[in-house]
């Protein structure tokens, strides 16, 4: 549709995006500009529920259309939730909490996902806690923008959020200037008093809507707009009359509007199933989304695109003749025309404040942010020792002048603030990403890895000639603990986390239609569960990938997944749903670690509420930049589970080696600061190196808990920080499939071999072997090797060296090459050996990684390598306790593989975190491995022992039994932590279990009633006990599964353990765990069997060639004659000839 022209000069003022419209409005605000342009309109008003999450996209995409040269019109708004007053709202509220019935509805009545009803809010109100009226409001100006701003901000905090958020009269009267607004829908205002008075006749809906008028006339001023809709519902025929009414009476002015939820005339099927989706495990679908799907427009009753002029007033004509309504054609076409009037003469023609917002406290008063910059960071060179060295001094000025030429003094003064506060609490990590780079990070304190010392480049992190502001990562061991600490001390609305959009995707996408429409559930399954697996292979072979893990586009799964191919040729509707929904929103969530930290950010972005959580109404992260354009700034605040181990290791070394009994964090800080800082921390220690890296001794070690990253390590033996660097540079994808493990291994032990172009290559990459790891090393040989290539431009390279065709980039890659190869001939290097190097840029370029990131995450490896070696049961008590439930098992094995004995759980003797014997070989479990145990229920149990019987425990006058109940001591009683509390009295633990806990005594009467009736149950059974203790624990009992004659059997024929394999032998035993089914390429059924040993060894191996009768028992010992390599590890072609079960 090209550009159309119509003669009713009108602009769409009520308008739904998927943006913020979440399951009611469908498509991105660019879909709903782009067809309204081509419709031949010139502007359009996006104000979607209760939020202005679409504004955004609004402005991104405006100036997109102006670059094209296409002159469109983005208008600012909301279609806010009304009450006319909070107060009498929170009033009612509270009447309605105290009433115990109807408070527990209250809370059962509370959705994570509150999607739009419109058939709740377009009726007479059955409940004024629910009760919210619609109103449209839309900004004149930069003034009214930010009224709405604060009025969206209000709405969603405080008494004013309740599943929705509210605004009343005296929010509009507040925050009135610059706004216009209009009555809305048939769930608006004026429609709220049709509802509400309909049964009492036209003159007590009058009364009402006058009231209302009056009311918003004296908030707005002649800024109030009756709003009038063309659609075949009745009942809107009715509000228009009333309406028209009060602009007779009363002097409001009309406006007819499209109120669009759709961004094209054929959309509006894809945006009821849309609507459908949205209410999908609901339990109160409203009546009108029950049926199918309607079969054509007409059924519908409205057409929500939208319109122009001429389409709105066909739309007028249409469907007052439908409804026999007659209505005065020149008012109608005059409520048209003032919404072009409204558009381009009422409101200004102006884009939302792009303002850098920051905090302005970090400057003091007199200075500015440059002067402040300047003074601290030459005072952290001078504390560092550094402020007589040239080299760093020449260093510190020149990233100086960058910053301060680019405008960012003040971001790296709140990058310190919140550094400064984080180090009183928690520990922060070496550094991350690029930033490492910066002097004046260092000397800041916001780094902890010296940039000259390890030779990372400013550059790298920031170029004078870039425009994106600095990225700062920060990794900290509680980043939500810090989140809590900085809004504390500055303000919920200057630190505000960002927010996430999540999108439908494919697989959820074709079970929801599949069910929509009836298709059986087996036969989507079967496509769900095979299509990603067809698609990746043929997706990687695609981009040249030949290892590690790669999730395909939903593109590509389309086009190479054969499974969902068939499926979709078999039900095309599917297809044609799917194609449309993917990607829509689905629900709002939060950035793992991304706050804007600015001050009064409820007066600048309309904030929003989300799981009780306020929030920023727009995104930033890999897919979408929408915070840093219009003037937010993204800090990236990240946890990181690595630093909590390390601040739990050092506390134990405190209380074993130091004699400090309850460590503080201070007492862990400073010895942080004497003995792991990268400063103090010797990163030569062979004995580290040795013992575990080379040793492959890697329990917990940051970045080495993958069995290839480890294998590699052992191959490559690193000596130094730079060694870890490359490993872990190298165990990626990209370089793994490109072989690159295997050369670096060949060359590094064999460094004599290594061919070097030229003295300049052999300086820049003699550190990783000769060859290009590092992204900073084709900037540095670009820099050292071409024609007055700077460093900025090498780095600009990086980026470059991936552009094809003739476009921009690929252009000015070509003018740094011309450079590079004149260079080089100054250099008397030859053409063709130019070229050759040049193609090397290309080629490492895919995989090439920041040397900034990889050297400060090394370091954090050390570090972690560090305690392990001189503290291991420190070490690894720290290690058990921050592991998750799912690798709970596995990490007590590498434990008991370490060395360490496990004291087993109980109640009387364990704490809640993993604690170290006087032996210092011993670990005590802890309560809180015990799976189901809560924090509460443990706290119960330590403030109240010690339980000397079964009365102690059950009838103890100080436990709160509503923490400590009936949950917490069945798996109390399974997972064998009250062993010491069981008596004479009872045969076994089962006749306690039953006795005390699955039928428990309310008095001691009962209970020895209970002894005496439940004494035949005994013990659990041995299989009980091994399913209780291996599944709550997570320590697999071998005393249970292996017999002393099975044992005597294994030693007397010298069988060692899977873990401890031996080749020469080819024979192993070992305890299957678990059977994973699985199937080839060519549909051949094999298994994957996990099993475990008395090293604590979890093994897979796979099992090829199965049979309907092959069998293996779970939790009962084999012995198996099995084929090993380094690549595919443990494998047999039999499971019928070559395991034997043991026993």
């Amino acid at each position: 549709m090209n550009n159309t022209t119509n003669d009713i000069p009108f602009v769409g003022l009520h308008a739904h995006s998927v943006a913020g419209s979440v399951f009611d409005g469908f498509g991105y605000p660019h879909e709903h500009m782009d067809f309204a342009y081509e419709n031949g309109m010139n502007a359009l008003a996006l104000t979607d529920h209760g939020n202005m999450n679409g504004l955004s996209y609004q402005v991104l995409h405006a100036k997109k259309m102006k670059e094209a040269g296409k002159q469109f019109k983005p208008i600012f708004g909301v279609e806010a939730y009304f009450v006319p007053s909070i107060k009498e709202w929170k009033e009612e509220y509270e009447k309605v909490k105290a009433d115990k019935k109807q408070a527990r509805k209250l809370i059962n009545d509370t959705d994570k996902v509150e999607v739009e009803n419109e058939e709740s809010s377009k009726r007479k109100s059955k409940s004024k806690i629910n009760t919210r009226r619609h109103i449209v409001l839309v900004a004149l100006n930069q003034t009214g923008l930010n009224n709405i701003y604060k009025i969206v901000s209000d709405s969603h905090q405080g008494d004013n959020f309740y599943r929705n958020p509210r605004l009343d009269y005296d929010m509009l009267e507040k925050y009135g200037e610059g706004v216009m607004a209009s009555s809305a829908c048939l769930g608006g205002v004026y429609a709220g008093d049709y509802w509400d008075n309909r049964d009492a006749g036209p003159e007590a809906i009058l009364g009402a809507m006058r009231t209302t008028t009056r009311r918003m006339q004296s908030a707005l001023g002649d800024r109030w707009f009756g709003e009038l809709q063309w659609n075949n519902v009745p009942e809107q025929h009715e509000l228009n009359k009333y309406v028209i009414q009060i602009h007779q009476e009363l002097g409001v002015e009309l406006i007819s509007t499209a109120d669009s939820h759709y961004p094209s005339p054929t959309a509006w099927k894809d945006r009821e199933l849309y609507k459908r989706l949205g209410w999908l495990g609901k339990s109160k679908v409203p009546e009108y989304l029950k049926s199918e799907l309607p079969i054509d427009i007409d059924e519908m009753g409205m057409e929500l695109y939208p319109k122009n002029g001429q389409q709105m007033w066909d739309s007028y004509k249409k469907y007052s003749q439908e409804c026999s309504v007659e209505y005065d054609d020149n008012l109608i076409y005059d409520s048209l025309v003032k919404t072009h009037w409204i558009a381009h003469e009422l409101v200004d023609d102006f884009m939302p404040d792009e303002t850098v917002r920051l905090p302005g406290f970090v400057v003091p008063e007199g200075e500015s942010a440059e002067q402040t910059l300047v003074k601290e960071s030459i005072s952290g060179l001078r504390k560092l020792g550094f402020n007589e060295n040239q080299e760093y001094v020449d260093r510190l000025k020149h990233e100086l002048t960058v910053i301060n030429e680019r405008g960012f003094s003040k971001y790296f003064l709140t990058m310190k603030a919140i550094s400064d506060m984080a180090g009183e609490h928690m520990l922060a990590g070496p550094g991350r990403g690029s930033a490492a780079g910066s002097l004046v990070s260092y000397v800041l304190g916001i780094t902890q890895v010296d940039p000259i010392k390890h030779g990372l480049l400013f550059s790298r992190f920031l170029r004078s000639d870039a425009k994106d502001y600095p990225d700062i990562d920060y990794d900290v061991s509680d980043a939500f603990g810090l989140k809590e600490i900085l809004a504390d001390a500055w303000g919920t609305s200057t630190v505000v986390p960002i927010s996430n959009f999540n999108t439908l995707q494919l697989r959820s996408l074709i079970k929801d239609i599949g069910k929509f429409y009836g298709v059986p559930f087996p036969e989507v399954n079967a496509v769900t569960s095979r299509m990603v697996k067809e698609a990746t292979p043929k997706a990687k072979a695609k981009h040249g990938i030949r290892a590690g893990v790669y999730a395909p586009t939903f593109e590509e799964v389309m086009e190479y997944s054969e499974s969902l191919h068939m499926f979709l040729v078999k039900y095309p509707h599917i297809k044609t749903h799917v194609e449309a929904l993917v990607g829509q929103v689905r629900s709002t969530s939060r950035h793992a670690g991304g706050v804007v930290i600015g001050e009064d950010l409820d007066k600048h972005m309309p904030l929003i509420c989300s799981g009780g959580v306020v929030q920023t109404p727009w995104s930033e992260g890999m897919n979408v930049r929408h915070l840093e354009p219009l003037g937010f700034i993204k800090f990236d605040l990240l946890g990181l589970s690595t630093l909590e181990m390390i601040q739990s290791a050092v506390g134990h070394v405190l209380k074993r080696y130091h004699g400090v009994e309850n460590p503080t964090f201070h007492d862990i800080k400073k010895y942080y600061d004497e003995f792991l800082h990268p400063d103090k921390i010797d990163l030569s220690d062979n004995k580290v190196y040795k013992n575990i890296f080379h040793k492959g001794k890697f329990v917990g070690v940051f970045q080495f808990t993958n069995a290839g990253a480890q294998r590699l390590a052992r191959r490559a033996k690193p000596e130094n920080i730079i060694d870890i660097s490359a490993i872990t540079s190298i165990y990626r994808p990209g370089p793994l499939s490109a072989g690159v493990d295997k050369k670096y291994v060949k060359a590094k032990n064999n460094l004599d071999d290594v061919y070097y172009f030229n003295d300049v290559f052999e300086e820049v990459t003699k550190e990783t072997a000769g060859f290009l790891i590092f992204q900073e090393q084709i900037a540095l040989l670009a820099h050292k090797l071409g024609a007055d290539i700077s460093l900025d431009e090498g780095n600009k390279l990086r980026k470059l060296l991936t552009k094809k065709g003739t476009g921009k980039g690929a252009q000015e890659k070509n003018k740094i090459r011309e450079k590079f190869v004149a260079g080089c001939k100054e250099k008397k290097i030859a053409e063709d050996t130019a070229n050759e190097l040049w193609q090397t840029f290309e080629y490492f370029s895919g995989y090439g990684f920041n040397k900034s990131h990889a050297v400060s995450y090394s370091i954090l490896s050390f570090q972690c390598a560090w305690l392990l070696n001189y503290y291991p049961e420190c070490w690894i008590a720290a290690f058990l306790d921050k592991e998750p439930e799912a690798r709970k098992e596995a990490a007590i094995s590498l434990a008991q593989k370490s060395g360490f004995k496990i004291k087993t759980v109980d109640i009387n003797t364990s704490t809640a975190q993993w604690e170290i014997a006087e032996d210092g070989k011993t670990l005590i479990q802890p309560l809180s491995s015990i799976k189901g145990l809560g924090d509460k229920a443990i706290e119960q149990i330590i403030n109240n022992r010690p339980f000397n019987n079964a009365e102690d425990l059950l009838f103890n006058e100080d436990i709160v039994y509503s923490k400590l109940n009936k949950k917490a001591l069945d798996v109390l009683c399974r997972a064998e932590a009250l062993k010491s509390v069981i008596d004479e009295r009872f045969t076994g633990s089962k006749h306690f279990w039953m006795a005390c806990v699955q039928d428990k005594p309310k008095s001691t009467k009962r209970l020895l009633e209970n002894i005496e009736l439940y004494a035949p149950e005994g013990e659990f059974s041995k299989e009980e006990k091994i399913d209780f203790v291996s599944s709550l624990t997570g320590i697999f009992p071998f005393d249970l599964v292996m017999s002393r004659q099975v044992r005597d059997s294994i030693e007397r024929h010298v069988v060692p353990p899977i873990g401890k394999w031996d080749r020469s032998l080819g024979v192993a035993w070992f305890v299957p765990r678990e059977v994973l089914v699985k199937k080839t390429k060519n549909g051949k059924p094999y298994w994957i069997v996990k099993v475990i040993d008395e090293t604590s060894t979890v093994t897979s191996i796979k099992c090829w060639g199965v049979k309907d009768t092959d069998t293996i028992h779970i939790n009962r010992p084999y012995a198996a004659k099995l084929d090993f390599s380094e690549d595919w590890g443990f494998s047999t072609r039999s499971v019928r000839h070559t395991f034997k079960l043991l026993g």
